[in-house]
């Protein structure tokens, strides 16, 4: 009769216990230690939360021509950077659009618990193009970001483009991987959006893939020679969902990583 009592006892007292939890279940497993992880998978999603991101708004209001190597070590040299295109239906400059949706990005990811660092958040800068790879590798980002809008001669283009460094390259080839799986997953991220994309190209000649020692996606918006695309990459909604979808694909990557 007193082990019936005790055992009543133990499970009344059982009981008050699951009920005064906001999570009984797990609570319950905790505490009888018949497993070692909680079910929640909250502190798995927030281990994600512990990459740096460095995003890099292409250009700067002032252009600078002196040249700098487009590789450590390279005899071959390039303009440190430029001021970039201007769009044809907005006027608005290539740089001020980056900073615009670079910003958009930036709260994006931070809003998903990321660690997140700019190259530059203003336009009167004079950052080159290797100072921009080397600023994130020095802080160890765990992905680079670069955010730029293309334009061409040819006025009916119009899409989105993805640049990875190339795996060929002697400077790229140790990124070049986990470059390529972040701009598939932000691909897919886009489709998904409906966003009108080109693929993703593989570069050897861009000055700032070749000083990176950090993965590195470089994402061409759209077309600024484009009318109708220029004005919608103006466009808040846009800017929003498009940035939306690169968040996305970072996310999903990192999950997956």
């Amino acid at each position: 009769m007193k082990k019936y009592r005790l055992l009543v006892t133990v499970i009344i007292a059982m009981g008050i216990i699951l009920i005064g939890t906001s999570n009984p279940l797990t609570n319950f497993y905790k505490g009888t230690n018949l497993i070692n992880k909680p079910i929640n998978k909250k502190e798995d999603t927030n281990k994600q939360k512990e990459f740096l991101i460095c995003i890099d708004p292409g250009h700067q209001e002032r252009g600078d021509s002196k040249l700098e190597p487009v590789a450590p070590g390279s005899s071959s040299q390039k303009a440190r950077v430029s001021s970039g295109a201007t769009g044809v239906g907005t006027k608005k400059p290539e740089y001020v659009l980056n900073l615009e949706a670079s910003t958009v990005l930036k709260h994006i990811l931070k809003g998903k618990g990321y660690k997140v660092i700019m190259t530059r958040e203003t336009n009167n800068v004079n950052i080159s193009n290797s100072e921009r790879a080397l600023f994130a590798n020095k802080e160890k980002a765990d992905m680079v970001i670069r955010i730029h809008a293309d334009s061409i001669d040819n006025s009916s283009k119009t899409g989105a483009s993805i640049l990875v460094p190339s795996k060929n390259s002697q400077y790229t080839s140790n990124i070049y991987e986990n470059s390529n799986k972040c701009a598939e997953s932000i691909k897919k991220n886009m489709e998904k959006s409906n966003i009108n994309i080109n693929g993703i190209f593989e570069r050897g000649d861009l000055t700032g893939f070749n000083w990176s020692n950090v993965p590195v996606v470089l994402v061409e918006m759209g077309f600024l020679s484009n009318y109708e695309e220029d004005r919608m990459m103006s466009s808040p909604d846009y800017q929003r969902k498009l940035m939306q979808s690169i968040s996305d694909g970072v996310e999903e990557y990192f999950t997956n990583k």
